[in-house]
């Protein structure tokens, strides 16, 4: 659960800085950027979390079977 909740706080963060820079805060543009990139990498850890489960689960019912 760590990643959803490391996915949530970016999120707001993004939140937070996109509306910077919606009031004209261009600085905030750049982080705001910055964050989407650091959500793209969180997104990436899940699936491949996920991704190693499914094999994990698949291994573990294979050899049950055998």
């Amino acid at each position: 659960m760590s990643l959803i909740n490391d996915l949530d706080q970016e999120v707001e963060n993004f939140k937070k800085e996109y509306e910077k820079f919606e009031r004209g805060n261009k600085s905030a543009g750049t982080r705001a950027r910055k964050v989407l990139q650091d959500i793209k990498k969180t997104c990436q850890d899940i699936r491949v979390s996920i991704q190693g489960a499914k094999k994990e689960e698949e291994k573990s019912n294979s050899s049950a079977e055998n």
